[in-house]
């Protein structure tokens, strides 16, 4: 859905008072009289919520702020006393030590300090108020069920532990955390002081010049973090912009450095940019998650990060690796809980727009895809289906629910399926026309399970319906309601899945604007759609005006003439005034904090498009200590609720706004992106940083959301998005059609990548379950499969799905070629191109020209790797139906292995599996099965790449197999044994097997 912020406001004529609800705001938002203008289709003229109602309060965020005080020169720092160490940690009180500063806040005198090594390869500091119950405080602490402690191991010790602690009083207190291996530093808060107040928290750690730092999300950037930047944390409803912060908070790192081992073996720091390509290093990396869901800021600088947060504890778990999957194992198997394991359909391809119109409309998608034989598994609704926007409600003459029975029926047969999406605000009626009762609200009001207003009145914000309503998820009624709304919802429209949205939590209005103003619902938002007068879309990709120079210059001069006339109609303010809030001794200013983080809305204001700071939850915590857990709490609800509708089958959720651990429950997309090659290219990172993050099931909207996209980098696009777990085209409301049969060379360049992902859908499925029990990833970066190699520190313009498959997209237009990287050929890695099955003529540690015409993506699978494939098809449910197939890329030592998971595709907890392992040892390849899950589909063809010489007679389990099925290439090296169905009619995997050549 798109984020409204990115959309041109209307003007609005206002028949009543503004009658906000923002206690505390230093100047009040402009009144409905202020601004004039309507909405109107035909007779009916419908409220337009002004423009004024979105406009926070400015504040100069810190960073920017030349009066700023920093807070490291004037703050005191604590000194520690009361030490009591034991075989497992120490606890400490830390006071003050110094005269309070009280610069962004109110300074706690008195600490706790508590390490605990958690494990031998898991350590956690804490640093809390030593009163938290004292009347001078109001302080929040993370409720362990939303945000689960890491695990403790009761046998671990301080003796045995991989990392170990030193703090010190000199000049203040100051702690390090040391990898024994290696006797590096790899957190060292020295030089710094720590700063605990009750609106701001800071600290620092110095890091190693030319670091190399991956994760703290959700942004979009690069992978490798740049050492310049100020990474703000703090969910936020707006469409992806570069660097800034947008849906989600992962305050998650992973840190990979590089050694050269020198004679007497010590280890020797080396920044991966200076590293000697003739030589050979060891890495080793460690991952730090600080337990706090406060909006916070990250300050990267060339040599550390100073760590901000608007409240909360201090509480880092450090994670000693020493690889990255070691690293991403332990976060997740310990902390934050392992990714959803997804229905086997989820894996083919979904295709969404907003802006289809009618159940007509999707059968007719439906059908084209059929006539152009391109698989097409689920097919979505944006907000369309919904009755004024609201939530588990159809509309009755565009997607009435009889009608939309018989096409979901129709579409269930063919082996596909339907998610719509959800939004996260509910809809509250107009209390002067009986007529716009809805029951959803009227159930939920019953129960008193929405967000108040300080007060114990209904918070009523904004969103795409008018006035609305915000579920409150700390009653323990809310869970109840959203579940049994889903339930009753899916008893009229058969769903598959949910897609949930505006879940950061957004709010086109500051405050609760909607107090007072109920008699105005439904209401239009404050901006106009896309297509609305004011607001068409002319916007196209880099390099369109090269193929289409009529179009582009007609697209050009329209949009101008729209910006000419929307600058004309705008009236702006020709000065500014900003606030700096002063903090009160002892008070919390809520909306407006003392620290003002980098926050990406208008004027940096919390208030601005979100639920305020101060709406307030049924146990009187305010939304100012949880802003950022309203998705991750609505994926949770979700969740419970998909398992009330069908109990035995894995629920299906894609969601916007995520936390640490929400992978648990739901995938991700990654939100309203442009039809840009700039989100094309970033899309890559994005992808990488959410596999660090457990949350494996990502993707992006394939040739973007807002804007037109066109014919190359869609072409380009969908055959890239093709090797991403989450595949899914989707564009907005009035932009040009992009499904992938609108062009003829979009057609032939997906059809040609999606018959390489129909085949490895079992590939994929295996590296999900693999991700699913033991917290592995599924699209890596190369620097994580090839850890002794620092070049590929920064490389993020190629990927490996897995360990066996690499791809190495186009990601500029108007090119014909790509230069990629083929790690670890000096180690005597062997790649072989997918499409000629020949090894690749490449030099280690140089870009190599890759042809890639426009419909070709280039791929690789690396030697060494068994891939249990079957038989592309327009749907997943008959290619599981088709027989088995297996690639062997053997290694350079002739060497090659592989896995496969198999279960009915759906069932939380199947009755039946099936495992397999896959092992090559001289000319011998053993399939050994163990599980009760009967796979009746037969073996069909073995290709096995990189045989030297033309084998003799081949046979399976001693039984010769005919010459007519046995071909080899000489100048491919390629050994094909085709047409062994009769020999493996009972199943492929029906007991263990040996092919020898």
């Amino acid at each position: 859905m798109v984020s409204a912020k990115k959309l041109l406001g209307c003007a609005c004529l206002l028949p009543a008072a503004y009658g906000g609800y923002l206690k505390s705001a230093p100047t009040a938002p402009a009144s409905h009289s202020d601004i004039a203008s309507s909405t109107s289709s035909g007779k009916y003229t419908q409220f337009t919520i002004p423009t004024s109602a979105d406009v926070g309060v400015q504040q100069i965020a810190n960073i920017d702020d030349p009066e700023a005080v920093d807070a490291q020169s004037v703050c005191p720092g604590y000194k520690a006393s009361n030490i009591k160490e034991s075989a497992r940690g120490l606890t400490a009180t830390l006071t003050l030590a110094g005269k309070p500063c009280n610069v962004y806040g109110t300074d706690v005198d008195s600490l706790n300090f508590s390490i605990e090594y958690l494990a031998n390869d898991r350590l956690n500091v804490q640093v809390v108020p030593t009163y938290l119950d004292s009347s001078n405080y109001s302080w929040f602490m993370l409720d362990e069920h939303v945000v689960p402690r890491p695990t403790s191991d009761p046998h671990a010790s301080k003796t045995h532990s991989d990392l170990e602690i030193t703090w010190s009083n000199k000049p203040s207190f100051h702690f390090k955390v040391t990898r024994k291996a290696t006797r590096d530093v790899i957190f060292d808060t020295t030089g710094s002081v720590l700063v605990f107040e009750d609106q701001f928290v800071e600290f620092v750690t110095s890091l190693p010049k030319d670091y190399n730092l991956y994760g703290i999300g959700e942004h979009i950037q690069q992978l490798r973090l740049l050492n310049n930047l100020t990474l703000t944390l703090y969910a936020s409803d707006i469409a992806d912009p570069i660097d800034d912060n947008i849906y989600g908070s992962h305050p998650f790192y992973l840190d990979t450095r590089y050694y050269e081992v020198n004679n007497e073996g010590h280890h020797i720091f080396v920044a991966s940019d200076k590293a000697d390509p003739s030589k050979d290093y060891v890495s080793f990396s460690h991952g730090v998650f600080s337990r706090n869901a406060h909006g916070q800021e990250i300050v990267m600088n060339p040599e550390g990060l100073k760590w901000r947060t608007l409240g909360g504890s201090i509480d880092l778990t450090f994670y000693s690796g020493p690889s990255q999957a070691d690293v991403t194992k332990n976060y997740q198997l310990s902390t934050i809980g392992l990714p959803a394991l997804q229905q086997y359909f989820t894996f083919g391809f979904h295709q969404c727009r907003w802006g289809y119109n009618n159940w007509t409309e999707l059968e007719q998608v439906v059908s084209n895809f059929e006539k152009f034989e391109i698989p097409l598994e689920t097919i979505w609704n944006d907000i369309d289906y919904m009755h004024g926007y609201r939530d588990f409600d159809n509309d009755q003459y565009r997607y009435p629910y009889r009608e939309g029975e018989v096409f979901l029926d129709k579409l269930h047969r063919s082996g596909r399926h339907y998610v719509p999406i959800i939004d996260s605000a509910i809809y509250i009626p107009n209390p002067n026309n009986a007529s716009d009762a809805y029951d959803t609200y009227t159930r939920g009001h019953k129960d008193d399970v929405f967000l108040k207003n300080p007060d114990g009145s209904e918070y009523i914000g904004a969103v795409w319906p008018g006035y609305t309503v915000f579920p409150d998820w700390h009653n323990p009624k809310t869970g109840d309601f959203w579940a049994s709304e889903i339930v009753t919802w899916n008893k009229k429209i058969a769903i598959d899945g949910i897609w949930i949205d505006m879940s950061e939590v957004s709010s086109f209005c500051v405050g609760s604007c909607g107090s007072g103003n109920l008699s105005m619902n439904p209401a239009h938002p404050s901006f106009s759609l896309p297509g609305e007068p004011g607001n068409v879309i002319y916007d196209y990709p880099e390099g369109f005006g090269l193929r289409n120079k009529t179009e582009a210059a007609s697209a050009s001069a329209a949009s101008s003439s729209q910006a000419a006339a929307a600058e004309t109609g705008s009236s702006t303010s020709s000065s500014i005034s900003y606030l700096r809030t002063t903090p009160t001794a002892g008070v919390r200013n809520i909306n407006y904090p003392p620290y003002v983080i980098n926050h990406d809305q208008d004027g940096h204001d919390l208030s601005s498009h979100a639920v305020s700071p101060n709406a307030t939850h049924s146990d009187g915590v305010q939304e100012y200590d949880v802003h950022s857990l309203f998705g991750h709490q609505i994926l949770n609800a979700t969740y419970h609720g998909l398992l009330k509708v069908d109990e035995k089958k894995r629920p299906f959720i894609i969601g916007r706004s995520t936390f640490a651990g929400s992978g648990k429950w739901a995938g991700h997309w990654g939100g309203d992106n442009a039809s840009k090659w700039a989100y094309m290219f970033f899309s890559i990172p994005q992808a990488l940083s959410f596999s660090l993050f457990g949350i494996p099931m990502f993707g992006v909207d394939t040739c973007g959301f807002n804007g037109n996209t066109d014919e190359e980098l869609c072409n380009r696009w969908m055959q890239l998005s093709a090797f991403f777990p989450f595949y899914r085209n989707h564009n907005t409301l009035s932009a040009i059609p992009q499904e992938p049969y609108i062009w003829e060379s979009v057609t032939a360049a997906t059809k040609s990548a999606m018959e390489i992902r129909y085949a490895i859908l079992p590939y994929f499925y295996t590296l999900f379950h693999e991700a699913h029990t033991t917290g592995s990833t599924v699209m890596r970066a190369l620097a994580w499969e090839f850890p002794t190699d620092p070049s590929l520190a920064a490389v993020d313009t190629q990927f490996l799905l897995g360990p066996s498959i690499m791809v190495i997209p186009v990601l500029a237009p108007q090119a014909i070629s790509v230069k990629g990287i083929f790690p670890g050929l000096k180690h005597g890695e062997v790649w072989y191109d997918w499409y000629t099955q020949t090894t690749v003529d490449a030099k280690p540690g140089v870009n190599t020209t890759i042809p890639a015409p426009l419909g070709h993506i280039p791929v690789f699978v690396r030697g060494g790797s068994v891939l249990p494939m079957q038989e592309p098809a327009l749907t997943t449910k008959e290619a599981r139906a088709t027989p088995w197939s297996l690639l062997v890329a053997l290694g350079g030592s002739g060497a090659a292995s592989g896995k496969l998971y198999l279960d009915d595709g759906e069932s939380n907890v199947p009755d039946d599996t099936l495992d397999v392992t896959f092992k090559v040892k001289g000319s011998s390849l053993s399939a050994k099965a163990k599980g009760n899950w009967e796979e009746s589909n037969p073996l069909a063809t073995v290709t096995v790449l990189g045989v030297s010489k033309k084998p003799g007679t081949v046979r399976l389990n001693g039984m010769p197999v005919p010459a007519s099925g046995v071909e080899y290439n000489a100048t491919s090296h390629v050994l094909c044994v085709c047409g062994l169905q009769e020999l493996t009619k009972e199943g492929a995997f029906s007991g263990n097997w040996t092919l020898k050549w």
